[in-house]
């Protein structure tokens, strides 16, 4: 068993790509990936999105304002609203991103913590995306005792004290198709440094398409060489990461049921 912790399936090309989201399952299916978590953005896209997953009972959802989306600010009610849905199991993606944006700096952080606090509030983990905000994202998440409900950091590309750091409030390390890439050497040893209870495995989709699809759209099916690949790199079967990350997803997103 294998599942793609974080996706976005409403993302994906289904015009020029793929027929339609029941193909793009299956394909994920024949590569033994039996679950995927959908990610939402912005409230805006969200019930399409669920309307695309629904029929799916393998695929889970998230509700949540990506930092690049909130410029023109969100409906908290709208997002409680949204993320009461029995299908979503986690809060997010959220969180801070300087690399992108740093006009606003401010909104992101009043964001995230609105985010932490619904968390909290529905007892559902979070989703992290952090970008060139460390100290900002760790105090944040200290201010607000995220800790309460935990979460991961998803596509990490930070460093080992910050995986460290993370992983001390109860959160899991989500290791996506940059592994693969060559120049990616210190997230490669901070894989190596993951302990296996802590660990998860993503694809991004569509972006971030793990070697040797690099430069094409990226789908749920490619997890499996990220799984195998943070196999090579701990010394062990991609088979047995695939097995221990699948407990680890369940374990964290209490929400889902197999």
């Amino acid at each position: 068993m294998l599942v793609d912790s974080h996706c976005h399936l409403d993302k994906l090309n289904y015009e020029n790509g793929h027929k339609d989201v029941a193909e793009v399952i299956q394909k994920a299916k024949e590569r033994g990936v039996d679950y995927l978590l959908s990610v939402g953005v912005n409230l805006g896209d969200f019930p399409a999105m669920m309307d695309l997953i629904r029929p799916f009972s393998n695929v889970f959802a998230s509700c949540g304002v990506h930092p690049l989306d909130i410029g023109n600010g969100f409906d908290f009610e709208a997002l409680k609203a949204a993320a009461m849905d029995k299908r979503v199991v986690a809060i997010g993606e959220t969180g801070l991103d300087y690399y992108y944006q740093t006009d606003t700096m401010e909104q992101q952080k009043a964001s995230f913590r609105q985010h932490i606090r619904l968390a909290i509030e529905l007892n559902k983990p979070l989703i992290v995306h952090t970008r060139m905000a460390r100290e900002d994202t760790l105090q944040i998440l200290r201010e607000e005792n995220a800790e309460k409900v935990g979460g991961v950091f998803h596509c990490f590309t930070e460093n080992w004290e910050m995986a460290q750091a993370g992983i001390e409030m109860g959160f899991y390390i989500s290791i996506s198709g940059i592994v693969t890439f060559k120049k990616a050497t210190e997230l490669k040893e901070v894989v190596r440094r993951l302990p296996f209870d802590k660990l998860l495995v993503e694809t991004d989709s569509p972006y971030l398409a793990p070697m040797p699809y690099r430069g094409k759209e990226n789908q749920p099916a490619y997890v499996r060489e990220v799984a195998d690949y943070v196999g090579l790199l701990k010394g062990v079967s991609g088979e047995e990461v695939a097995n221990i990350t699948s407990e680890n997803f369940f374990s964290l997103f209490h929400g889902a049921q197999k």
